[in-house]
């Protein structure tokens, strides 16, 4: 069984910064891709950022200029810096990440359980 523990969120004034972390655990053979997603109240869920297992990233307009995914693929555990933070960005922050723990069953998605970043104005 494979578990994501997210941590970092809070509350944090506009313009302000906060750094996301999740942590990967339990039984990988290997992941790909890991993310971050998140959902504001009334709206549906977003994708934020991606980064594939060679690093190659990408994000929602939204952030570009101001958040920055990264991992460490020793310690299964991905990263998002969040600076020059707006009210809009409060939301529950999800991580994701699409792995394989065992070869004969194939990769599968798995979620961690969220963290509320909260902006002020």
């Amino acid at each position: 069984q494979v578990q994501l523990v997210e941590s970092g969120g809070g509350l944090v004034q506009a313009g302000g910064s906060l750094r996301l972390s999740c942590a990967a655990s339990g039984s990988i053979f290997r992941i790909n891709g890991m993310g971050w997603l998140r959902q504001a109240p009334g709206k549906e869920r977003e994708l934020v950022a991606g980064i594939t297992s060679g690093g190659n990233t990408n994000y929602a307009d939204s952030v570009k200029g101001r958040f920055t995914i990264s991992r460490d693929n020793a310690k299964n555990t991905v990263y998002l810096q969040m600076n020059s933070l707006k009210p809009e960005d409060t939301a529950v922050y999800y991580c994701n990440a699409d792995l394989v723990s065992n070869p004969l069953v194939g990769l599968k998605t798995v979620w961690g359980q969220g963290t509320q970043v909260t902006v002020s104005s």
